[in-house]
């Protein structure tokens, strides 16, 4: 297992809309995941999709335990709204990191996706959980949280992220 690097915005390739997922029986699939959710862990996210570690396929983990040890595998996710009364809530990324801004999204959804073996299920969120289905499944849509910004923020958020990018390098 490997914690992979997770690309920051404005990193172009956060934009490629990621492709459906063909083939189950393939081990890279599998390392792939497995991967992802070692990065999430180390990352201390409750969510991440593949896009933000540079894998352009429809795959998203989750773990919203206590223990971190309950991992939800999405492959191929879609969602249906139950509730579009607009629900308010802080959101974070790790492809925009330290910021946390007030975004609306739809109070409730069914999620449906495969399993990380292909098998098919369904669940229906509220809460946070809603929240972060609808953010990931943004991600492999090339959309990200600061698209729901204004331009003024989001140019603000961009040159802090650029700064701070280049004081690594």
């Amino acid at each position: 297992m490997a914690v992979l690097p997770v690309l920051e915005y404005p990193d172009p390739r956060l934009r490629k809309v990621a492709e459906p997922v063909t083939d189950f029986d393939d081990a890279d699939l599998q390392t792939k995941i497995d991967d992802m959710l070692d990065t999430m862990y180390d990352e201390q996210g409750v969510g991440l999709a593949a896009t933000q570690v540079d894998y352009h396929y429809r795959i998203v983990v989750m773990d919203f335990s206590e223990e971190r040890n309950e991992p939800i595998v999405f492959v191929n996710p879609e969602f249906d709204v139950l509730d579009d009364a607009p629900n308010e809530c802080q959101e974070g990324c790790l492809s925009v990191p330290g910021f946390y801004e007030h975004i609306y999204r739809a109070a409730k959804v069914k999620v449906k996706a495969l399993d990380r073996h292909g098998k098919p299920f369904e669940l229906d969120t509220d809460e946070l959980m809603a929240v972060c289905v609808q953010h990931e499944i943004d991600h492999l849509d090339g959309k990200l949280m600061v698209d729901y910004l204004s331009p003024l923020k989001r140019n603000r958020i961009k040159t802090k992220l650029q700064k701070a990018q280049k004081k690594r390098a």
